[in-house]
C-alpha cells in the first residue's frame, strides 16, 4: 500500500493506493464500500455579480458551460428568444425566455460553468 495526499481545488484528501501485479485481480473481500469516507467538500456559491435584478429568473436547466450569452440588460426580449447557449454533454441548448419582458440583469460570462439552477438571467 502507498499513501498519497492529493489536493483538489485546494482541499487535500489522504488516500491508500495499492499496486496489483500484472493479470492480478483485486480480492473480493475488500470492497470498495469499506474504503473510509472522504466528507466531500463544501460548494461555495459563485459569486453574485454586479447589476440589477429582475423578479423573473432563467436558471440553468442542467450543468454546463456557458458557449454564448445572446442578451445584455436592458434588452427587450419575446417569449421564446433565445437568451443563453449553454454546452453540456457536447451539446449546445438553448436557454430561451419563459416570457416578454426586459433583460434586468446577465449573471454569467461565456466560458463560465454552472450547475443545474444556477440563475443565467434576470428579467422584469
Amino acid at each position: 500500500m502507498k499513501n498519497y495526499r492529493i489536493t483538489v481545488n485546494g482541499v487535500a484528501y489522504e488516500v491508500s493506493v495499492e499496486e496489483l501485479g500484472a493479470g492480478e485481480v483485486p480480492a473480493a473481500s475488500t470492497p470498495a464500500a469499506a474504503a473510509p469516507a472522504v466528507a466531500a467538500p463544501v460548494k461555495k456559491a459563485p459569486a453574485k455579480k454586479a447589476g440589477a435584478e429582475g423578479s423573473v429568473k432563467i436558471a440553468a436547466p442542467m450543468p454546463g458551460k456557458i458557449v454564448d450569452v445572446k442578451v445584455k440588460a436592458g434588452d427587450a426580449v419575446k417569449k421564446g428568444d433565445v437568451v443563453i447557449v449553454l454546452e453540456a454533454m457536447k451539446m449546445e441548448n438553448e436557454i430561451c425566455a419563459a416570457q416578454d419582458g426586459q433583460i434586468a440583469g446577465v449573471e454569467v460570462s461565456v466560458g463560465d460553468t454552472v450547475e443545474g439552477g444556477d440563475v443565467l438571467v434576470t428579467m422584469n
